[in-house]
């Protein structure tokens, strides 16, 4: 994320003598990704950010997960799972999970544990409600359709705000998400084709510090590692820093700010690529013209996407090609490489003609194949692979289970 931002009460230069009212020092911390070789940002802390008072391990939640084997496509209705009094964090339910990334879905009402997730970035998309997203580096207010991108070791926790439950999709990487490197000139700024650029992102607008009955209490973080999972109990809360500035930041990103990119025939689905990750893509359909080529058909082809599983969820609007196969609000569709996939039956026809599509959908594009897992089974609609051919399922391997 390189886009330099000063927050807060910051020395002149670097690695210098910053020092509080009393004249004792301020805490110099260093967050960095790739070693000292990338993107990183300096905080200063009221107290040092090293001091544990304790490290036990933590059971967190554990979903299992099995191949999508027998291959076939797939349809999950996200809305059919139930979180009550859970929060966005722990009340995450695994859908779908490789080596690479793994996909939840959350229904929380409740806020968050500091946590901290050292395995890699995050991009949590809001499907509905709203929350204050709490950080070493600032608050972010975001909301309906906001993406926000959480850098690795990011101390953090989420706080629902309003009557409606926080609806979240969660990215969890195993390296760094960031904008699509063709979108950036060489020193890291936007080019002119991009669909988004930094006047579209929102970081942290000042230090956030906790109030006197916090501050000086121990306090505990839960950190997902590469390990497992450790609830470290430090002597101050985190939230001490008084300023900061670098290029490593949380920050969210409005999938209404996403330009869409039109043509005179379809639009391969890379014109819709908002973030890339470690073998991994996400994408933002959103509402746009659609091909003005007189001859033009505006239902996406079949295709088959022979390096890649591709999963949709689909979060509002019109979606056009996939009338006649069950597609909701807050479904997901997951068509897996080695399956030849396309628009419904009659969609094809039905799309000609049409000048614009009011559809939104995040789609996430992995290189290596997805295991599912508990909580995906138990919302999915079993007759959708056999929604092309307009039969009824008339053989299977039997019931699928979790092991």
């Amino acid at each position: 994320m390189a886009y330099y931002r000063v927050v807060g009460e910051v020395p002149h230069k670097r690695h210098t003598q910053f020092r509080k009212p009393d004249g004792s020092l301020y805490a110099e911390e260093l967050m960095g990704v790739e070693g000292f070789s990338s993107d990183a940002s300096l905080l200063y802390h009221r107290n040092i950010p090293t001091a544990i008072v304790a490290s036990e391990i933590f059971d967190a939640p554990v979903f299992a997960r099995q191949a999508n084997h027998p291959l076939k496509p797939r349809h999950f209705k996200t809305h059919k799972l139930a979180g009550e009094d859970t929060d966005p964090v722990l009340g995450r339910q695994h859908l779908m999970v490789n080596n690479d990334v793994r996909l939840s879905y959350s229904v929380a009402t409740t806020q968050s544990p500091l946590y901290r997730n050292a395995v890699g970035d995050e991009c949590v998309y809001v499907e509905a409600g709203s929350a204050r997203f709490e950080s070493v580096f600032g608050v972010i207010e975001v909301g309906r359709g906001d993406y926000v991108v959480v850098p690795t070791s990011t101390t953090h926790r989420w706080v629902p705000t309003g009557d409606e439950p926080l609806r979240t999709l969660v990215t969890e990487a195993s390296g760094h998400i960031g904008p699509p490197r063709r979108y950036l000139s060489a020193k890291g700024q936007f080019l002119e084709h991009a669909p988004y650029c930094e006047r579209d992102l929102r970081g942290p607008g000042e230090p956030f510090l906790v109030g006197t009955d916090e501050a000086g209490q121990d306090t505990e973080v839960l950190v997902q590692h590469r390990q497992g999972w450790t609830k470290l109990t430090y002597a101050h809360h985190p939230f001490d820093v008084v300023g900061w500035d670098g290029c490593l930041y949380p920050y969210a990103f409005n999938i209404a700010d996403f330009e869409p990119i039109t043509g005179r025939i379809h639009q391969p689905p890379p014109v819709h690529q908002t973030f890339e990750g470690p073998n991994f893509v996400i994408c933002s359909f959103v509402p746009r013209k659609f091909d003005y080529h007189p001859q033009g058909i505006p239902a996406p082809y079949n295709h088959a996407n022979v390096d890649s599983d591709e999963m949709i969820f689909y979060c509002g609007g019109d979606f056009m090609s996939r009338k006649g196969a069950g597609i909701e609000l807050g479904s997901i569709s997951l068509h897996p490489s080695g399956f030849t996939h396309g628009p419904q039956p009659g969609s094809v026809e039905a799309s000609i003609g049409k000048e614009a599509t009011a559809e939104l959908a995040v789609m996430v594009d992995t290189f290596r194949p997805l295991d599912l897992c508990g909580p995906a089974l138990a919302c999915e609609d079993t007759s959708y692979a056999w929604t092309w051919s307009r039969r009824e399922l008339r053989h299977d391997a039997g019931p699928e289970s979790i092991a």
